[in-house]
């Protein structure tokens, strides 16, 4: 009886280099054991004339964009934040070695310090706007004499009420939601916009978000910008609900590729 021959272990997947952000500073910090992947990597400096990708070692490998990872990605960018203007890289950006993120930071350069110099001493903040849709409609419906006559109309005929006059009091309801949700927007974007440096509209998540907006905010205007968000927010209270996020890295703001221009190096 032959013995049963066992499967060799598995081949480790090889090391490389996780980048979380890019910041400017000479000086080689380390920024404690909180890399990605649960491991307990440590988080460090990469250099390159000034400039310092934050890294950790991980196993080259994609990264799927789960709670946990999505967590760490963040928390990195957040604890170096505290103490740097920080560049943030998309989720999920690895390179083979040391010397192929300072070849990156070396062919992008001019462009790096340039973001850097407009980043400095600025925060993102998240602005999300919810209303109830079913609440503005019955408010809509008091409203609009048009609205409220076509609706009594389809419910006085039944079954027998058309289809066509079905059709037209959606489309009636759709065109006053959107007049509305658009005329809340721009108020609101109306009374941030003297504090923000910059802002940017994403798109709504769901049929009861009305506004996904970021703003990019000088630190030390923080405070002036939260409490305007707050009086804002106390003027639509039963209205709207908002939710309210940040300092954060400029996420919105900073788009980079990192990409070496050979084509070599990204994992």
């Amino acid at each position: 009886m032959s013995a049963e021959m066992e499967p060799p272990p598995a081949t480790p997947a090889p090391e490389g280099k996780y980048v979380y952000c890019i910041i400017e500073t000479k000086e080689p910090r380390s920024f404690g054991p909180i890399g990605i992947g649960g491991r307990g990597d440590e988080v460090y400096t990469v250099h390159h004339d000034g400039l310092a990708a934050v890294v950790s070692n991980t196993p080259i490998q994609v990264y799927d964009p789960t709670r946990e990872n999505v967590f760490a990605h963040e928390q990195v960018n957040e604890t170096v934040m505290r103490e740097f203007t920080v560049l943030p890289m998309a989720f999920g950006v690895l390179f083979r070695t040391e010397d192929d993120i300072m070849e990156l930071m070396r062919g992008t350069y001019d462009a790096l310090r340039d973001v850097l110099a407009k980043m400095e001493n600025k925060v993102e903040f998240g602005l999300k706007v919810n209303w109830d849709r079913e609440r503005v409609i019955a408010e809509l419906e008091e409203e609009s004499e048009e609205i409220r006559n076509l609706k009594e109309q389809i419910t006085s005929r039944g079954a027998g009420s058309t289809y066509f006059a079905r059709m037209q009091l959606g489309r009636l309801i759709e065109s006053a939601l959107t007049e509305k949700s658009e005329a809340y927007v721009r108020e609101i974007y109306a009374g941030l916009r003297d504090t923000a440096v910059a802002s940017r509209a994403n798109k709504p998540i769901g049929d009861k978000m009305i506004m996904n907006a970021a703003f990019l905010i000088e630190r030390d205007r923080e405070a002036e910008f939260d409490a305007i968000v707050k009086e804002i927010a106390s003027q639509y209270e039963g209205k709207l609900s908002f939710k309210y996020t940040g300092p954060w890295p400029p996420y919105n703001f900073v788009h980079i590729r990192l990409k070496l221009e050979r084509g070599e190096g990204a994992a």
